[in-house]
């Protein structure tokens, strides 16, 4: 498997997607082998977790490079110890589709969404990532897409069928523990959370000024997250927050610490402008918080009712929303009701079981 930063804990939705999904590979009997780049994955972690094998390749810890010649050595890699299957995640790895085809490997590649279409790109980078999206759903010998959107887009741009699988959610234990709100001066069930790594098209700055307008009683807003190349963007949400009121921002959280806040929160939102499928918000969902979030199409694939939802960038209807869910009561018996929800609906034995059919049907 290639096109990812490496796991376990490192942020990012393609890296929790299959930190989820390689361990259950595993178990139904494949040999999964992760190429990692090696200024990401955590040394501690060792050669092997939970039964995946896990080799750190160099990649230059560069925005716009990182991606792409950390594909190429991979792909070099991938030729020299010949897998049955070299497993490509998202479109931006996907540009080396081609040479690993040229190369006699099968490739399958999983689309997480048109990462062109976010803020942070240039020129330069959207092409390439266009030309990623070509290479990988043209050339490879299987394609999965995580959504509809992405499954319609595939078929009306580059005339492909694919196979949909869906992210998922592990449903955890809801823990009892409140250090980490401890730490950040939180109350539990006062405050609203946002989970994300802080990149533009998350919209963070329209949460705060929603928060702001929205004058909560009692409330503050916990942005958790962090970027792995920090820019004039970041600066200027960690100013507004610093500048507004009860808004706190925790950096990035792993583990037990991060289990603590989506546990305790009294709402989570989402008020992003690109998504492929959210796993941020499926996992919100499965500690069975309320979730406000963009009307963007991967958003509304989830399937909230309509009252979850505002227009995207629209800061008065989303203060608008807050203030009508601040408002509601935490009822253990709803919380119930939407971790089973999101629990059968994105499962992840389900989706380990579908992609081992992909590559069945590719071998």
């Amino acid at each position: 498997m290639l096109g990812l930063r490496g796991f376990p804990n490192v942020q990012g939705g393609v890296e929790t997607h299959a930190e989820h999904l390689c361990p259950l590979l595993v178990e139904l009997g494949c040999d999964v082998t992760v190429l990692a780049r090696s200024p990401y994955q955590p040394r501690e972690v060792g050669p092997a977790w939970k039964g995946v094998k896990l080799v750190p390749l160099w990649a230059p810890r560069s925005k716009g490079l990182e991606a792409i010649l950390h594909s190429f050595l991979g792909v070099l890699y991938a030729a020299v110890k010949r897998p049955d299957i070299l497993h490509i995640q998202a479109i931006g790895p996907a540009i080396m589709t081609l040479p690993a085809r040229l190369l006699g490997l099968r490739v399958v590649v999983t689309h997480h969404g048109p990462d062109y279409d976010r803020q942070k790109w240039g020129r330069f980078a959207k092409w390439v990532l266009q030309t990623g999206e070509r290479f990988g759903m043209r050339w490879s010998n299987g394609r999965i897409v995580i959504s509809e959107v992405i499954r319609s887009l595939v078929r009306g741009k580059h005339g492909r069928e694919s196979t949909l699988i869906p992210n998922g959610v592990v449903l955890p234990a809801l823990p009892d523990t409140m250090e980490t709100l401890t730490a950040f001066g939180l109350e539990q069930g006062k405050y609203v959370l946002l989970v994300s790594r802080l990149v533009p098209e998350k919209r963070h700055l329209d949460l705060i000024e929603a928060f702001s307008r929205a004058a909560l009683p009692g409330w503050k807003l916990a942005i958790v997250g962090a970027s792995d190349h920090p820019d004039a963007y970041v600066q200027q949400v960690l100013d507004t927050a610093a500048a507004t009121p009860g808004v706190v921002c925790t950096g990035l959280q792993t583990g037990q610490a991060l289990s603590e806040l989506y546990a305790h929160a009294g709402m989570f939102v989402l008020p992003s402008s690109h998504e492929g499928l959210p796993i941020a918000m499926l996992e919100a969902l499965s500690y069975g918080l309320p979730v406000v979030a963009s009307d963007i199409p991967a958003n509304l694939e989830v399937g909230l009712p309509a009252e979850h939802y505002f227009p995207l960038g629209n800061v008065d209807a989303l203060a608008k929303r807050l203030r009508e869910f601040a408002a509601q009561p935490l009822r253990p018996e709803a919380r119930d009701t939407r971790r089973a929800w999101v629990s059968e609906r994105y499962d992840w034995h389900d989706i380990a079981r579908r992609t081992l059919a992909v590559y069945r049907a590719v071998l």
